[in-house]
């Protein structure tokens, strides 16, 4: 996870319990929780309304498939 292992996430958690305490945590915890969740089905919104956003992702696929199957018959 970004290189960081398990002494690093634990100094970061406790510099942030000690900045912001501990019954303000949690409440940030909720917070950055919504947010990422809201960010998300806006994302999927977004994706849903823009016509040809999923046939474009289905055209690039199919292309490189095509391109993996290029690579083999090649060989």
């Amino acid at each position: 996870m970004f290189g960081l292992g398990t002494p690093e996430l634990i100094v970061i958690m406790g510099i942030a319990f000690l900045v912001f305490g501990g019954k303000k945590l949690p409440e940030l915890g909720a917070g950055l929780g919504k947010g990422i969740t809201s960010f998300k089905k806006g994302l999927r919104e977004v994706e849903e309304s823009v016509p040809g956003v999923k046939e474009a992702a289905e055209v690039k696929e199919e292309i490189a498939k095509v391109k993996d199957l290029g690579k083999i018959i090649g060989k």
